[in-house]
């Protein structure tokens, strides 16, 4: 199916949870709802195995299943951005799974080895671009220690698209921007409240876990950004704040766990996080997330 990928890069890349059932199992099914409401909403690309997907907390086969299910559940309404990554031997499994399974693109993690050289990145990318079949890539950057010229390499590969910049740093995405083929979309990596930080210096759209509870309001922030209406984007953010706040603690160890805690409380039961991220939320986070729903009407 022919997607006009461009424009969804530069929309809303919904993280999807991976849920799990009574014995700590896959659960996929258990998307269907959320995929449906935040399809309806407007949202433009879901993602599967991304890191609130608990992308590094699932096996290999788990990851695959992931996607082919997520695939089947979204049926051709928008192209799924499925993540890849790990060693290169499983990134190269789950991006021909991923191809098989109906992905339009890919979003490759950065290699978690604690010894990695750029040129070895370089190849990293490239074996996985030849697994996929030639599927688009996305670059999920979250360390720009490699520095310009070493994006500059990575998005010089045949087949990337775009990179997510995951790193609170604009001057530096500013610079690689401008290094950069013009042609390369960026994208906010770090949700909608550094949305307008990285709008103001050539990044488009954003990624979203508040796409699983309160997919109405990611799009109202995105539509403000794209109307360049910072004003009116910033008061949405303020608003959600506090939801991104509670992820943000214990080193960003609930990150995953204020997602699946906010959807147990609205009625969309997707499981607890695995070890090592924090669960449950501890009862003063508790006491915020219900007070966050609360006030706006999610429960």
């Amino acid at each position: 199916m022919a997607y006009d990928l461009d424009k969804a890069l530069g929309g809303i890349s919904g993280i999807l949870v991976t849920p799990y059932d009574e014995a700590g199992e896959l659960a996929p099914q258990k998307l269907q709802p959320i995929i449906d409401r935040a399809l309806a909403a407007g949202m433009h690309m879901p993602v599967v195995n991304g890191n609130t997907g608990e992308f590094y907390a699932l096996t290999t086969q788990e990851a695959c299943t992931m996607v082919r299910e997520v695939c089947k559940m979204v049926d051709g309404r928008a192209p799924v951005l499925a993540g890849v990554g790990r060693g290169i031997r499983d990134a190269c499994i789950l991006a021909e799974e991923s191809a098989q399974a109906g992905a339009a693109a890919l979003m490759v993690h950065q290699p978690p080895d604690p010894f990695v050289a750029p040129r070895g990145t370089v190849e990293y990318v490239r074996q996985i671009s030849e697994a996929s079949g030639g599927l688009p890539l996305m670059l999920y950057l979250r360390n720009d220690a490699i520095g310009t010229d070493g994006i500059k390499a990575l998005c010089d590969l045949p087949g990337v698209k775009g990179v997510k910049w995951a790193t609170p740093n604009p001057m530096k995405l500013a610079a690689a921007i401008a290094a950069c083929d013009p042609d390369i979309t960026w994208v906010d990596g770090l949700a909608e409240v550094w949305a307008p930080v990285f709008y103001a210096v050539g990044a488009r759209g954003f990624t979203s876990g508040l796409i699983n509870i309160w997919p109405e309001r990611s799009m109202e922030i995105h539509g403000a950004l794209e109307a360049g209406d910072y004003p009116r984007a910033n008061a949405l953010i303020a608003d959600m704040a506090p939801f991104e706040d509670i992820r943000a603690e214990e080193l960003n160890g609930t990150n995953v766990t204020g997602v699946k805690a906010a959807l147990q409380a609205t009625g969309y039961d997707c499981g607890p996080t695995r070890p090592p991220s924090a669960w449950p939320l501890t009862d003063r986070q508790q006491a915020g997330m219900t007070d966050f729903l609360s006030r706006n009407g999610l429960i």
